[in-house]
């Protein structure tokens, strides 16, 4: 489903990747770990197209990513990958349902049927009574349960999460990583998840170590 090879990335005189070799299949839960400056994030990055690689090339659905015009590219992200970030990234003048629609609007998709998948979504994440409150007015589980459902408004193949249970309490940490399982169970969803919580990262069908910019160990 996605395949990374030779993945190198450097920031100046600083290599941050080194030849990175990534394959996920459909279905399949990833975790990426490893110490603060490895190169977990930017590789997550590069995955999700936020950054292009100095070498090497991702293919998502036999797909080669970088290949495609900067407008082809943003339109291939928004339909095909999904991103929950630590901190939400919900925009606050927004109520919930508004975030979890704005992907698909700007897919170009039906507003009466983007309206109709995002209260469906958020319903199935337990959020019916809080689709009309805004961020501020919702609690920081909800408010990450709204990042998920943005995240699959669009019906992606991929969701990457980036320390998506970093910002919460360990209640509401097990309760996103519970909720991720049951969405590759119900949806046959794929998630490659850059995490601390080793917890999470046991939970994953694969763990990946990178260490010094490459991978050391699965």
């Amino acid at each position: 489903m996605l395949r990374a090879s030779g993945i190198q990335k450097s920031y100046g005189p600083l290599k941050v990747l080194k030849g990175v070799d990534l394959d996920v299949s459909t279905g399949e839960i990833v975790a990426i770990v490893g110490a603060s400056g490895a190169g977990k994030s930017t590789l997550l990055h590069i995955l999700g197209t936020l950054d292009n690689p100095d070498t090497g090339k991702v293919f998502i659905r036999d797909k080669d990513v970088f290949a495609q015009s900067t407008r082809s590219l943003a339109a291939f992200r928004n339909q095909h990958i999904g991103f929950v970030f630590q901190f939400h990234n919900l925009l606050p003048e927004f109520t919930a349902l508004e975030n979890v629609i704005i992907p698909g609007l700007i897919g170009g998709k039906d507003q009466k049927q983007v309206r109709a998948r995002a209260e469906e979504l958020l319903n199935m994440l337990g959020l019916t009574h809080r689709i009309h409150h805004k961020p501020s007015e919702l609690s920081g589980g909800e408010q990450q349960r709204t990042a998920v459902a943005r995240a699959l408004i669009n019906s992606p193949d991929l969701i990457l999460a980036d320390e998506p249970s970093g910002n919460l309490d360990s209640r509401n940490a097990v309760d996103l990583h519970n909720l991720f399982f049951k969405l590759r169970q119900d949806l046959n969803q794929n998630f490659v998840i850059v995490t601390h919580n080793m917890e999470l990262a046991a939970m994953a069908d694969r763990r990946v170590e990178i260490r010094d910019g490459m991978i050391v160990k699965e």
